[in-house]
Formats: C-alpha cells, structure tokens, sequence
C-alpha cells in the first residue's frame, strides 16, 4: 500500500484543506495513489502537519463528494479511483524526457520562474492545435 506524506505551503494562500484536496489528486494523476490505498488518518495528519482537525476532514469530505475516496467507519478513508489516465510505463519514460528536458534548461540558465512561464506557454500552444 502507498501512502501519502502531506506537506504544506504556508505562504501560498492557498487554504490548507485544499493543499491537501490538490496534493491527492495530483498523486492519483501520478499513479503514486491508486484505488484500494489508504490516505493518512485525520489524527496522523493533524499530528505531523499541526493544523486542526476540522481541516483535514473537510478535505476528505471534498475527495469524497468527487468520488475519489471514501470513508469506511473503523479503518480509514481509501482511494476509490485513480486520475491518471496513461499507463505506468508511458508516464515513466514521459516523467524521464521531461527531467532530462528540464536538466538542460536548467544548465542553459533558466530559473524556475523562467521555466513555468516557457512550459506555461508551449502548454497553450499545444491545447490551441489540439482544438484547431
């Protein structure tokens, strides 16, 4: 079983319920969650994160109004569905181009603000073709 380790961004301005909301999601688009695994109790979160108990759970409540966990009384909140939508070996090799990518940006001088904004870009240049 896999397990997710929260972290939080204080400074972000993002809520912290949906710092946790997005981080599950983004594991379940990685495939590093997968249906069957068990989230972190709202006590083990609230014990490694400190933040308030309320938080966590309004998390778990929104991941299970989308159908992608859901609580069973007794032994936890489990992953019902994944996101990910490419096969293990694919988003592999895709994970491995895209650091060897980032490796030579990275080595031609761009900085991570540099790198968002040049993937940001080429992200809507391909979303425009696909709809033309």
């Amino acid at each position: 079983m896999r397990v997710i380790e929260f972290r939080l961004d204080r400074g972000s301005g993002v809520a912290t319920y949906l710092q946790l909301v997005h981080q599950v999601r983004h594991a379940l688009r990685l495939g590093t969650l997968q249906p069957g695994d068990r989230l972190p109790t709202a006590k083990e979160v609230v014990s490694r994160l400190a933040i308030n108990p309320n938080t966590v759970l309004k998390a778990y409540r929104e991941l299970e109004r989308e159908g992608l966990v859901t609580g069973r009384p007794g032994l936890g909140t489990f992953v019902e569905r994944s996101l990910g939508r490419t096969q293990p070996g694919e988003r592999a090799r895709l994970h491995g181009e895209l650091v060897r990518w980032l490796r030579g940006a990275r080595l031609a001088g761009l900085d991570e603000e540099d790198l968002r904004a040049l993937f940001t870009s080429a992200l809507t240049e391909a979303s425009r073709e696909e709809i033309a």
